[in-house]
């Protein structure tokens, strides 16, 4: 069972088929679709599972907070089932592939009270760019 199938059990969710399948296709630590991709997967496997479903399952699964929205660029928006473990993301700035990455060092730290100009800051996102293999020798 998946850690993401595990964590909704473990809320009590209820879990109907067309709930299972998308959180099934989710499932992976580099998993980055966007809703369309989700649902042709999903479709794959529960043909009559509807787009309405899918989005509203996304969206539903966002706000338990147990997969994250990931907006890198002007494409269309991800979903991250990687929501529990901290880490940040690199993303090809041709395909748009994007993988997690879990640096060290803490980026909390790196930014100095003076430049917090009063915010109280409680998170942190940094998105690194450049070019995945495939892109870079194409």
């Amino acid at each position: 069972m998946s850690d993401l199938l595990e964590r909704l059990r473990g809320r009590g969710w209820r879990m109907t088929a067309q709930r299972r399948v998308v959180a099934e296709v989710l499932d992976g630590e580099h998993v980055h679709l966007t809703a369309d991709e989700v649902h042709a997967r999903a479709v794959a496997r529960l043909p009559e599972i509807s787009r309405a479903t899918v989005y509203n399952t996304l969206g539903e699964l966002v706000s338990l907070g147990e997969i994250l929205e990931v907006a890198t660029d002007k494409r269309a928006k991800r979903y991250d089932p990687n929501a529990h473990r901290p880490h940040h993301h690199l993303v090809c700035a041709h395909c748009g592939a994007i993988r997690d990455v879990h640096p060290t060092g803490d980026p909390m730290a790196d930014l100095p009270t003076s430049e917090r100009f009063g915010f109280t800051v409680s998170n942190v996102e940094v998105t690194y760019r450049g070019l995945c293999p495939d892109c870079a020798t194409a």
